[in-house]
């Protein structure tokens, strides 16, 4: 703390957490001087955890011993391929740039799949000219499939994610 009044401190390192959390950082270092020998250095990290769950194994059925004879089997077409960008749910990139699903490397990533989103939620970050541009939700919903790999260049218009 510095030698100016303590409460204006606390409210000073409230506010930084609260920009923190508002705007999904997970770090905000900050120096504010109040004359040439008073100064307070604030660098306010928010813990993430990362969970890692392992996909469950399937086994192979076992084999009979007995073949059973051929019976015709119906067959059922394949279903056409969807164009995920005519998906009435689909989130399309409104510029050229590269996607990043997360704030920072190594940070979690914004959503994921079956994630929950409310509308103007950052699902994703498009960098264009040097620039971060925040991708909102464009609607409350859940997160079906991010079509979008990390550091993926994409186009005007192509489909980034879905969210039913």
């Amino acid at each position: 703390m510095s030698k100016q009044s303590p409460d204006a401190d606390v409210a000073f390192i409230s506010a930084l957490a609260e920009l923190l959390n508002k705007n999904a950082l997970t770090e905000l270092s900050v120096m504010r001087e109040y004359g040439e020998y008073d100064s307070l250095d604030v660098k306010v990290v928010k813990q993430v955890t990362v969970v890692h769950q392992a996909a469950p194994m399937m086994q192979a059925a076992p084999a009979l011993h007995a073949a059973p004879a051929a019976t015709p089997v119906a067959t059922v077409a394949p279903a056409p391929i969807e164009d995920p960008a005519q998906h009435p749910g689909a989130v399309t990139s409104p510029m050229v740039g590269t996607v990043y699903l997360s704030a920072e490397p190594g940070a979690a990533a914004f959503v994921s799949v079956g994630a929950t989103v409310s509308e103007g939620q950052t699902v994703l970050i498009i960098e264009a000219m040097k620039t971060m541009n925040h991708i909102p939700a464009p609607r409350a919903g859940t997160v079906k499939r991010i079509l979008a790999n990390d550091g993926q260049a994409v186009e005007y218009g192509a489909p980034l994610m879905i969210i039913e």
